[in-house]
């Protein structure tokens, strides 16, 4: 596997190669610049001594016949010995810079290129430039008086030398540039070297434990480095493994305890839930028990108001019932004093009226856009407009019976097991609300004649006891009349009953539509009725019941012949409170002695009583009624009205 740009091994590589690099170069280029400058300084001086040489030889004196000037220098400076093979050129300047003499005799007579520079007074020099060592000497004088004349020898000339680099210098050079290159090749080695070595020992293993590692941060706690082997890596691979060992045995730890803080919380979360369901069970017992207390319709309003607010902590609430209009109207509600009783909502409107409409709960989170149904219609002074509404139908096997209103000043303070449980308790209202009309009605046909749709002869006499009772506690007056209607027994053989009943409902919306609603009126049993005039005086209680008289005769018309003269008549008689009687029995047995007399004198007619008139022999009924050993001398009627 490659060294990586980031691996250990890579920057291991670069530490030791990389130094060892430079300080190989280092050392080269300072040993090559050391040789370099010996050679030079080893020219320089190699150059000086063969120009003194050369001068030395110009003072050498000429062979007898020879045929050029000097021919002993050139034949010395043209020789194959090493000594003067590396010698390129050789000059001797005049003063003003010509050449005087030359080893290339073409040179003789010209002017040097460089004649001011060679020409310039100064001591002896030595120059190496480009592997060429220059010498500039001056050159003439007396020691070249031998060979020249006293005109003819020269002034002071300059004798300039070009020596080029020795070849030792340039084997020097070669070898330099070969180690230079074994110590770039053995560098290369020895990196490739390192390298493998770095990756087999330290790389690969550090990058197997940083995938081991990488594993057990992603969650493999069971992932195990190489441990094999006794270096450091592989100590460290070990414990690397030994902490994973301790890390998955805390792992496993932490995993039961989770499950086990999982099952105690599952446990308390369904502890919780059903204590909350044991609180809505108690408390829906409770709204039961205390729904199912009474029967009276009042009181169970009463009762559902004060457990809503109670035990359910809802500070405004309402409860609707459906009346005989088809409108919502608001029975109880609370807080009281905001004369919210009595309002009508129809179906529909707001949110009482969805709610009724759809049979289904409606719940307003936020009454800031949607507020109060009253507060909306400025019905109810002080009413809430904010926080949340909710409105559930009362429904009872499909028939609605009306609404309830809770509401809290909170925005969202209704929750989804506290709406199912208000719709637990509106279905317990509805029910109760449902027997308490089941049982009015039940109280109003026991006490109402089914026929005439007035009070029955029981309802008759609990009214009595109580109108008697008030009129002795206060010292008032109490009127009763007793009405039968005139040979009815004659209507129903001739007609049939069923006209006979019909003449009944007449006569009775004749009597009705003329009463006071403080007066009682009853059907007392067959054809009879009985009117009870609270605060009355026996004078007022004779012109009612003539007006009631002649009411029924204008009125009731036959539509089959049968009575005289084809129309109904009825006989009234008139008793008195304290006047005639100072009971309810006699108080009764006087009314009927007078009516008696009625159908006795003719019929058709009033009679107030008179003392007296319950002893006449031909009634059999009363306190005053003759011995049972005295025959009768007439029948009576179920309603116990001799008839004659």
């Amino acid at each position: 596997m490659p060294l990586g740009p980031d691996t250990v091994g890579r920057k291991l590589l670069w530490s030791i190669a990389l130094p060892g690099l430079v300080v190989a170069l280092l050392g080269v280029g300072h040993f090559w610049r050391e040789a370099q400058v010996a050679v030079q300084d080893a020219t320089q001086v190699e150059s000086l001594a063969l120009a003194e040489f050369v001068a030395s030889t110009f003072t050498l004196p000429q062979a007898p016949g020879a045929s050029k000037a000097h021919a002993a220098v050139a034949e010395v400076l043209s020789s194959d010995t090493r000594l003067f093979r590396s010698v390129e050129d050789a000059r001797v300047l005049t003063p003003d810079g010509h050449i005087r003499w030359s080893r290339r005799p073409d040179e003789v007579g010209q002017e040097h290129a460089e004649a001011k520079r060679l020409t310039a007074p100064g001591p002896e020099a030595a120059r190496s430039v480009d592997g060429v060592t220059e010498v500039v000497r001056p050159l003439g004088g007396p020691e070249c008086g031998s060979c020249h004349s006293e005109g003819e020898v020269p002034g002071a000339s300059v004798l300039q030398m070009r020596v080029a680099e020795p070849t030792l210098h340039q084997q020097l050079t070669e070898m330099f540039r070969g180690a230079l290159g074994a110590m770039v090749l053995f560098i290369v080695l020895l990196a490739f070297i390192t390298a493998l070595a770095l990756h087999f020992n330290l790389t690969r293993p550090l990058h197997k434990l940083s995938a081991a590692m990488g594993r057990a941060e992603a969650g493999d706690l069971l992932v195990r480095a190489d441990a094999r082997g006794t270096d450091e890596l592989s100590r460290l691979g070990a414990a690397f493994n030994q902490m994973l060992a301790r890390l998955t045995a805390m792992k496993a730890e932490e995993i039961d305890t989770h499950r086990d803080l999982a099952v105690v919380k599952e446990k308390l979360a369904l502890k919780e839930e059903l204590e909350g369901r044991l609180r809505e069970l108690s408390l829906l017992f409770d709204v039961a028990r205390s729904l199912n207390a009474t029967l009276e319709l009042d009181e169970l309003l009463e009762a559902v108001t004060r457990l809503v607010v109670e035990r359910l902590q809802i500070p405004d609430f309402s409860i609707m019932l459906l009346n005989v209009e088809g409108l919502l109207e608001v029975k109880h509600a609370w807080p009281e004093g905001r004369a919210a009783e009595g309002l009508t909502f129809a179906l529909g409107e707001g949110a009482c009226g969805r709610a009724a409409q759809t049979l289904k709960a409606v719940y307003l989170p936020d009454l800031g856009d949607r507020t109060s149904i009253f507060a909306r219609r400025g019905l109810v002074e002080g009413a809430v407009d904010t926080g949340a509404l909710l409105a559930v139908p009362m429904v009872h096997m499909g028939t609605l019976l009306g609404v309830m209103n809770f509401q809290r000043p909170e925005v969202a303070s209704f929750s989804a097991e506290e709406i199912e449980l208000l719709t637990a308790v509106a279905d317990l209202a509805a029910t109760a609300v449902k027997n308490a009309r089941l049982h009015a009605e039940t109280v109003k046909l026991t006490m109402t004649d089914p026929l005439t749709g007035v009070p029955n002869r029981r309802h008759l006499f609990q009214r009595m006891e109580l109108e008697l009772a008030r009129a002795q506690r206060f010292g008032v007056p109490l009127a009763l009349l007793m009405v039968d209607v005139d040979h009815f027994k004659r209507l129903n053989d001739v007609a049939g009953h069923r006209v006979g009943d019909e003449t009944l409902r007449r006569v009775c919306d004749a009597l009705r539509l003329r009463v006071r609603k403080v007066d009682t009126l009853a059907r007392y049993g067959g054809e009879e009725f009985v009117l009870l005039l609270p605060q009355a005086s026996k004078e007022d209680a004779v012109e009612v019941a003539e007006k009631l008289r002649r009411a029924v005769a204008d009125n009731v018309l036959l539509s089959q012949p049968g009575l005289p003269g084809n129309h109904v008549t009825v006989s009234v008689g008139v008793a008195h409170y304290p006047t005639d009687a100072a009971t309810q029995e006699e108080l009764v047995d006087c009314a009927d002695a007078a009516l008696y007399c009625s159908k006795r004198t003719g019929r058709n007619r009033t009679t107030p009583y008179e003392s007296g008139m319950e002893m006449h022999p031909g009634r059999e009924r009363g306190p005053h009624s003759p011995p049972a050993d005295v025959p009768a001398a007439t029948t009576t009627t179920p309603g116990g009205v001799a008839k004659a």
